[in-house]
């Protein structure tokens, strides 16, 4: 018995593709912005003090979180560029 890897379930339109043109300018827009915001929130966190209203803990909040943003968005600039590839 053959298998056909072409087949459909049924569900998706004849005409379903990823945006690929879309997401990889929005990975290449907000790779190095996500990582200059997670460099610039630990640059500051490192140099305030603890008197500080905000203090040091938030911005090394913010500075994980841009960071975990920049890698996200830099794991999908490699899957578009490997996408693109095979096209």
């Amino acid at each position: 018995m053959k298998v056909q890897s072409d087949r459909r379930s049924g569900a998706e339109p004849t005409t379903a593709r990823s945006e690929l043109k879309l997401r990889f300018l929005l990975s290449v827009i907000f790779t190095p912005l996500f990582a200059t915001a997670a460099v610039a929130f630990a640059f500051f966190a490192a140099r305030v003090d603890d008197s500080d209203p905000l203090g040091p803990g938030v911005l090394i909040v913010l500075a994980v979180l841009f960071g975990l943003l920049a890698v996200a968005a830099a794991a999908d600039l490699v899957v578009v560029l490997r996408r693109r590839s095979k096209i």
